[in-house]
């Protein structure tokens, strides 16, 4: 392909972090053209909840709010929840979190990932009509990639090659652009995995998202605009398996007391799912004039439902610096702004990544003087209104 015809950008991946940063670009005035491999399901009001959901932090929910995406969403079905409870199951003391504390509606939304993925896509596939759409190439596979100093020539798996200023990856947690650019990763198998499940409990969730630290992973109970909560219970993999094993009764009265009955009995649940849990980061988010994004560039614990508000934050930034760089008329793939992105990015990544880890191992621990260190903790942090509210701050995405 000729410079003449050489795109603006190629976005490889079109979930929730891969869309969304396609969408921005769109609206900034970019060329765009997004690469995936197959359509994200459709989403109908009527299906069941999608097990996979997301706790979506106000940052977030304002970045959808500028892509014109975020009214659909709370229309099609959110729950917003106003506290969220902490609580050590070997100790006593408890965090509590109140919106109404913060003079604030709410503290963030549950929402299913593939409601993100539907809106968003079905977004880029109206902006078709407008002066300057995405393109979108689905089904369509990158098999290979030549990144230099000028530009980036993809080969998709039907013949076809492109030529890009810049590149974005986007591809999940596997990521095989990742492994093309051969970027390493350092990594953490938990040996747990997190079931999920949707459930009905006795008494209503109280727009409460709760979360439980036991031996061996935390549990949390997360709200739903259909009453019931989203449960993401960390086991080991051995007890993981145990418990998918149970009949319907026998899992729900276990899980009712791993819960501590806080809602009451479990009254029903959904056919469960699970996946591994793994510690997952990039060495480096930036190789030549190619990027990486989202879960192709970090994998968390989910115990604080960070991991997609972090992508998200990817995406904000990324897409602020290249905005910056066009209106100045340089090159947004110009090595000086994708080394700034990394910079900004791969440090709050990281620490989230670290910090998210060293509270699983320290409240995964049986251990009696750690337990009790713990609950005396979540006292004095509760008790501490700045120290709170900074942590407040820190999940809303406003440090």
């Amino acid at each position: 392909m000729s410079r003449r015809q050489e795109l603006d950008v190629i976005v490889v991946g079109a979930g929730v972090a891969g869309s969304a940063t396609a969408l921005a670009l769109v609206r900034a005035g970019f060329g765009v053209t997004l690469v995936e491999t197959r359509s994200p399901m459709e989403w109908r009001a009527d299906d069941e909840v999608d097990p996979r959901v997301v706790a979506l932090a106000p940052d977030s929910a304002s970045l959808l709010d500028e892509l014109g995406v975020w009214s659909s969403v709370l229309d099609a079905r959110a729950s917003a929840y106003r506290r969220m409870r902490v609580w050590d199951a070997l100790a006593p003391g408890a965090l509590t979190f109140d919106a109404a504390d913060r003079g604030e509606a709410a503290l963030g939304w549950i929402v299913e990932n593939r409601l993100l993925q539907h809106v968003l896509w079905r977004t880029l596939n109206a902006s078709s009509a407008s002066g300057n759409p995405a393109r979108l190439l689905c089904p369509a596979e990158v098999v290979a990639i030549d990144n230099d100093h000028e530009g980036v020539a993809v080969a998709l798996a039907d013949g076809t090659r492109l030529r890009t200023r810049l590149l974005i990856a986007a591809d999940g947690a596997a990521s095989p652009m990742r492994r093309r650019l051969g970027i390493g990763t350092r990594d953490r198998d938990y040996g747990q995995r997190a079931i999920v499940a949707h459930v009905g409990t006795e008494r209503s969730h109280e727009a409460t998202a709760w979360q439980r630290f036991q031996p061996g992973g935390p549990l949390a109970f997360l709200p739903l605009a259909d009453g019931r909560s989203s449960i993401v219970w960390s086991r080991p993999d051995e007890d993981a398996a145990r418990l998918l094993a149970l009949d319907d009764s026998a899992f729900r009265a276990e899980l009712g007391c791993a819960f501590d009955f806080r809602l009451g009995a479990i009254v029903s649940a959904s056919p469960r799912h699970a996946f591994p849990l793994r510690l997952r980061l990039a060495e480096r988010h930036v190789a030549g004039r190619c990027v990486l994004i989202g879960d192709a560039a970090h994998a968390v614990h989910p115990l604080a439902g960070q991991g997609l508000n972090l992508g998200l934050r990817d995406v904000r930034c990324l897409v602020t610096l290249l905005t910056h760089a066009k209106q100045r008329g340089g090159d947004p793939g110009a090595a000086h702004v994708l080394r700034r992105y990394e910079r900004e990015r791969r440090s709050e990544n990281t620490l989230a990544a670290h910090s998210l880890d060293l509270i699983e191992r320290s409240f995964g621990s049986k251990a009696m003087p750690l337990a009790a260190a713990r609950g005396l903790a979540l006292s004095l942090v509760d008790r501490i209104g700045p120290l709170k509210h900074l942590l407040g701050d820190a999940a809303a995405g406003r440090l």
